[in-house]
């Protein structure tokens, strides 16, 4: 498609037509990508607009570099990376609202009149995803995505030749001041136009991300199974005993990580000793910055015992850490104020990592994570709203920049981490997935999808996730034992006595789906069921992880909905790219009908597979074309899965060969 810009410069709205062009260039890159940049001028602005076309894919990435080459300073107050006029025609526009809880609720309407996408809450998923998807009939599908965890817009607007798409930064309390030889880069925005549907546009970021964007880590190079202490124990029966006794049963089951969650550190004093459960109030959160301070009560040994202990086990050790932000008692707030993010000379409640001195800090503290305390997993957690972002002026940045400069220090600080530390799992977390974006999923390497993980739940997140990142990045729990109720958590214990053994396993091959972890009393479960999730471990760990990794995934169905609407079956088909391979999973949901056909997607027609159950059951052979046209699944109980696995044994092209 073609990409333009739009600006409001000191005032003035201006587009690329208003602007001279004056040279463009073309230039191959070592990945193969082709990166054209026009270049354009005006008075003493310069602007290059840059687009990047890649191989093998529909994706096109543009950005904008601005540059005042004058000699008087000018002012930006609205930066829209990418501006392409729409054909006229009846387009559905489609999107997610998210809160806190209820990330990747669908919304679809028809494109009429002006409308506009937009977050202003300091997180970019925090009110809605920044992603959207168009299709049209005989069209096919534009889905986009703003590459920024900030605050974002997507505009739609009608005009005499068609529909003007717009999309960058929120223009909402922005602006930003360039003096003479200052530059900007502004936030990259993604588009992928399919003949398809929306399946085909997920498929094609999805895999132009793993291609492209994620970062490398060889560690997740075969997806381990992680064990995580937050929900059954929070950050109150937490303790040295019961950490290394839930990291001995991970590692008898076949678990590969166990991460240390909120909790850790603070005074032994200040312990939330009242069993109250987590609140605002405890003193580790109102300490949080204090990450030098471990709680010595509840772990007398330090951190490093803990992780030297899960070494010993062959596991990974991980901790978490909200490194971003400052509590109201915290230490480092009295001793270096001039860390701290200000807005309308009020404590924001962070630190602005737009200031060079406190992204310098925030690196020695997740260094010494690393390095002193023994952590081979950071889970980086964010659960406040910035809003406009910090408006003090002494760190670098003007009064209406601050939020866009803190997330390019975020940036740097991760880029930074990552190149000393490569071996290091960096997981992006925010209230759980109110901050998913690929700005971070070009930094980090997991994505967790939600705080709560009931089993419908996941499916809906999952779902919503995958239109914008492959699967493999897609991180979550299997639906967690709670220490406390919670409504949206739905049951404080959903294993039950007296549970079949397939509900168990629908709700474990749910999050096999992508990167698979437990937040389970691990020594306390039944052992039956211990024995079960075993199974499933060694099934994911030798079977069906390398295609979450590896595969093109296809959603069969449509998508549910945790309150109970939306598509009561799921279906997931992950394809090996050269089509020899597939593998599927079938969800019968609470409401679901008793039989349902679905059509798969991405073999090859001309093939036939052998079907078969990777922990043990019958065989059969089907083609490819047999399969595309509908493979029925009937007398399944509600709240039940099924799993198969798809192997080519001949096709034309293979038959040619022998004769």
């Amino acid at each position: 498609m073609q990409t333009g810009f739009q600006l409001t410069l000191d005032g003035h709205i201006s587009t690329d037509a208003h602007w001279k062009m004056q040279n463009q260039t073309a230039l191959r890159r070592p990945d193969g990508a082709t990166e054209t940049t026009k270049v354009f001028t005006s008075g003493g602005l310069e602007i290059d607009c840059v687009s990047v076309a890649y191989p093998e894919s529909p994706v096109v990435e543009a950005w904008l570099e601005v540059r005042n080459v004058g000699k008087t300073p000018t002012e930006l107050t609205r930066v829209d990376s990418l501006r392409s006029i729409l054909a006229p025609g009846n387009y559905q526009l489609h999107w997610f609202d998210s809160t806190a809880g209820v990330e990747f609720t669908p919304v679809s309407r028809p494109l009429e009149g002006t409308k506009v996408l937009e977050v202003t809450s300091g997180r970019s998923s925090n009110g809605m995803h920044p992603w959207f998807a168009l299709t049209r009939e005989g069209w096919g599908t534009l889905a986009g995505a703003v590459a920024w965890s900030g605050n974002w817009i997507v505009r739609f607007t009608p005009g005499a030749s068609g529909y003007e798409l717009t999309a960058g930064l929120s223009d909402w309390e922005f602006a930003k001041t360039l003096p003479a030889g200052a530059s900007m880069e502004a936030p990259h925005v993604i588009t992928a136009h399919v003949p398809g549907d929306l399946d085909d546009a997920a498929v094609a970021l999805g895999r132009w991300g793993k291609r492209f964007l994620y970062p490398a880590n060889e560690f997740l190079g075969t997806l381990p199974v992680v064990w995580n202490h937050w929900w059954p124990y929070e950050d109150v029966d937490i303790n040295e005993q019961v950490f290394r006794a839930n990291a001995e049963r991970s590692a008898a089951m076949g678990l590969q990580a166990v991460v240390l969650d909120a909790g850790w550190f603070g005074d032994p004093e200040g312990s939330n000793d009242d069993k109250s459960g987590w609140s605002e109030n405890v003193d580790w959160y109102l300490k949080r910055g204090d990450w030098h301070r471990v709680n010595t009560l509840r772990f007398p040994s330090g951190i490093r015992a803990l992780a030297d202990h899960a070494h010993s086990l062959g596991l990974r050790f991980g901790i978490w850490c909200e490194i971003e932000a400052v509590g109201k008692k915290a230490e480092v707030a009295l001793r270096h104020p001039e860390y701290l993010a200000l807005n309308k000379d009020e404590p924001a409640g962070y630190l602005c990592l737009g200031n060079p001195e406190a992204a310098e800090w925030a690196f020695g503290v997740l260094e010494a994570l690393i390095r002193d305390y023994g952590a081979d997993w950071l889970k980086l957690d964010f659960n406040l709203n910035p809003r406009a972002g910090c408006n003090r002026t002494d760190h670098g940045h003007g009064t209406g920049d601050g939020l866009f400069e803190h997330y390019r220090g975020y940036y740097a600080l991760l880029a930074r981490v990552r190149a000393k530390y490569p071996q290091v799992v960096l997981e992006n977390c925010s209230s759980g997935g109110l901050r998913i974006d690929l700005g971070l999923a070009g930094h980090t390497h997991l994505a967790f999808l939600s705080d709560p993980d009931p089993t419908v739940h996941h499916l809906q997140t999952f779902w919503g996730a995958t239109q914008l990142l492959h699967p493999s990045v897609c991180y979550h729990f299997v639906w967690s034992q709670n220490r406390v109720s919670y409504k949206s958590n739905l049951d404080k214990d959903p294993i039950k006595p007296d549970m079949p053994a397939h509900q168990l396993t629908y709700m474990v091959r749910a999050v096999m789906l992508g990167a698979l972890a437990f937040s389970y009393r691990l020594p306390d479960l039944p052992p039956w069921c211990a024995k079960l999730l075993e199974v499933h471990v060694r099934t994911y760990r030798e079977v069906t992880g390398r295609f979450v990794r590896d595969a093109n995934l296809h959603r069969l169905t449509g998508q549910a909905l945790r309150t109970g609407g939306g598509d009561r079956w799921n279906a997931f088909l992950y394809v090996m790219p050269n089509q020899s391979e597939a593998v599927l999973f079938v969800f019968r949901l609470p409401g679901g009908e008793e039989t349902r056909v679905l059509k798969l997607k991405g073999l090859d027609p001309t093939a036939r597979y052998r079907l078969s159950h990777p922990e043990g059951g019958a065989t059969e052979e089907r083609s490819g074309a047999e399969l595309t046209a509908g493979l029925t699944f009937t007398g399944m109980p509600e709240q039940s899965s099924d799993l198969l696995l798809l192997t080519r044994i001949s096709s034309e092209t293979n038959q040619k060969e022998l004769r």
